[in-house]
This record gives C-alpha cells, structure tokens and sequence, in this order.
C-alpha cells in the first residue's frame, strides 16, 4: 500500500514517534514532507514519551494524533498509554502505527522473535483495537477500517494499524547525511584494540553486528563483548550494573546516539554512583542509522556537557582518530569515569553480517571471562 494514500486516510497532521525499518516507507515520507518541523512532526527520545507528546498536542488542538514505532517500543509506550492516554483515565485518543518485527512464521533477529509473538496481545489487553496492514491490503480495505476506528477514537480510545514486513511503499527516496568522517566501525576497531581484553558492552543495531565481525576477523573469541541485541537505550546500564560489582576491571561501553537519549536519566543515575572503571563511549552520528537513517536530537545537545551535569568526571568529545587514540588511552590507564563522544559518519558496509553466535551463548561466554 502506498504510504502517502495511507496518511490521507487517516487525516492526522500530527506524527511523533520512534524510526523502525518496517516503517521506513513512512519514515521517509514524514521527513520528506515535514522534516522536523515540531507542529507536525517530533522525532521522540523513546515511544513512551511520544504518546506523552501527542497527548500534549490533542490537550492543545483537540485532534487526534499518530505515534509510530517498532512493536519493540510497546513497552515503552504502555505506562503512558494506560496511565495518561486510556479513556479511563484522561480518554485522550491516539492512532499507533507498529511495525511488526519477529511476526510468526517469518524470520527475524533473535530479539524479535517473543515481541513478535505477544505484539498483538499486548494491544489486545491495552484494549487498543487493532488491524494488520500486509502487502494485500487495499485503500478501501483501510478507508473501511479507519471508519470503525473514528468511532472509537471519538469515544477517548486508541486504535492500532500493524505493520508487516514490505506492506507499506513510498516511491521517493529521503536522504539522510552529516559532516562528520570518522566510521563507526573503525572507531569500534580503534577501541577494540585499547581495551584488549576488558570486557565491553555494546549497543543494539549495528555496532553490536561490527563489533561481532570485527572479533570474527581477527580471530578472537566472543567472550569479552556483551552484545545488547535488544533493549535499546540500556547498555550503559548493563555496563554500569558489571562495573558496580567488578571494580578492579576496566568495563567499556559502545552506545550510540539515538540509544543513549531513549534513557537519558542512566546517566544520572551512573553519575551519581560513579564507578570509576567504567568508559561510557557514544558514537554520536546524529541518526537512527540502523533503521533507516532519520536524525536524532543528538545533533543539537551537547552530550559531554550533560554528562558532566550529571556527574561524569571527565567528558570530551572527539571528531578524528587520532584524539580518539589519545582519549582512549587516556580512558584505559585513567581511574575515572569517563565519557567520550566520537562524532561519526553515517554508514555501514553493505556485506555486514550479523552474530552466528545465540544470545545465550554470547551471555554464557561473557560471564565466563568476568569471572577470570
């Protein structure tokens, strides 16, 4: 289904949400006719504070707003969705759009695949109506369904369309870009190489999957890396929770942009217990890369100053490889907390392959090597 025809039949002017690569075709086609102009479209930290946007946006105008997401963001928009959004509460009405990832009987990532099997049951006890757009789904067949769901949302309730792999196209192409040279797997390369065999814990998407293959090259083993394949926005705690408890270890952590803002209150939270062996490094390449590219806020928000804030002891940020090599080195003989920011290009290799490896395995290894 053409994505643009679908955004008519809905009717909003309003979209927030969280960029999904099943929902790349709308992702193109908001920035491609909005950019971020923040009266019609927001590009949100993580999902639950989209539907707090949008509740903002009907309490201002009265009209109905969409929040889009990967079915991984439910449970960041459930607290909201029940607690703000339900018409038991303030009866503030919300359209969702999800990308379906880990849908049965299709194969996908490992971290997918039990959020693919309760995607619907999560909006069937939200009380959230749902309807599964797939590739055989017609205008009319959307035009109907968003009659019935006028209806509801009319009555303060929030509705669903569900998204399938390949069902929705957009016919232009959006291009997304920065200034920034350094390449994300270099700059992992780079870190690899100092950190040696400290154990380092990396963020999900792509720098997990170049971190995996960058191991793979030279022959060494998966122990030292921790890979969160899911759970987007928690690496930096994870790492901060493995440094609590091995203090005589150097603990390093990949995390990227789009990641580090969806739960921007761990920084605090690290600050404030201060683990002195803990290396807290975003590759800050001011985009949702992984899945498709749209810009982060990161672009405008200075990350080593909030880090400092919030309690960090020493915070840089680093634009080319040889300060990275000076920061890291810094980093690796240093006893403080530490943030670097590496401002990066956006951009993979087309052949990037992912872990062979299953997360139980990578978890099994890893705690093996945290015990020597």
């Amino acid at each position: 289904m053409n994505v643009e025809r679908l955004t008519e039949i809905i009717g909003a002017d309003f979209f927030t949400g969280v960029p999904d690569s099943q929902l790349k075709a709308l992702c193109d086609h908001l920035f491609q006719k909005y950019q971020t102009d923040p009266r019609h479209h927001v590009i949100g930290a993580n999902e639950g504070s989209c539907a707090a946007m949008a509740a903002g946006y009907h309490l201002a105008t009265g009209k109905t707003p969409v929040v889009y997401m990967q079915n991984s963001g439910q449970g960041n928009m459930i607290n909201p969705t029940a607690s703000l959004l339900s018409d038991k509460v303030y009866g503030i009405p919300c359209i969702f759009i999800i990308g379906w990832r880990g849908e049965p009987g299709i194969h996908d990532e490992p971290q997918h695949v039990y959020q693919g099997e309760v995607t619907l049951k999560l909006l069937e006890d939200m009380d959230i109506a749902a309807f599964v757009i797939d590739k055989d789904t017609t205008e009319d067949m959307a035009r109907h369904k968003m009659e019935e769901f006028g209806k509801l949302l009319e009555k303060g309730k929030c509705v669903a369309f569900v998204v399938r792999k390949g069902a929705l196209r957009y016919d232009k192409k959006a291009v997304y870009k920065n200034r920034h040279l350094m390449k994300r797997e270099e700059i992992i390369r780079h870190v690899a190489q100092v950190s040696g065999e400290d154990p380092i814990v990396s963020t999900t998407g792509k720098a997990s999957r170049e971190l995996f293959e960058i191991r793979e090259e030279k022959g060494q083993g998966h122990g030292y890396d921790f890979l969160t394949v899911g759970s987007m926005g928690h690496a930096s705690s994870i790492a901060a929770g493995i440094a609590f408890q091995k203090p005589d270890k150097k603990i390093w952590c990949l995390d990227g942009d789009g990641a580090a803002l969806m739960h921007m209150g761990a920084m605090a939270v690290i600050g404030a217990g201060r683990p002195d062996n803990l290396v807290h490094i975003v590759m800050n390449n001011e985009a949702h890369e992984t899945v498709g590219g749209m810009p982060t806020a990161a672009a405008k928000a200075d990350l080593p100053g909030i880090a400092r804030a919030c309690g960090y002891d020493r915070a840089v940020t680093v634009e080319d490889y040889e300060s990275l090599d000076r920061e890291l080195q810094k980093a690796k003989s240093g006893k403080s907390l530490t943030f670097i920011e590496v401002k990066c290009a956006i951009g993979a290799r087309e052949d990037l392959g992912r872990p062979t490896t299953t997360p139980l395995q990578n978890k099994q290894w890893f705690m093996e090597c945290l015990k020597e």
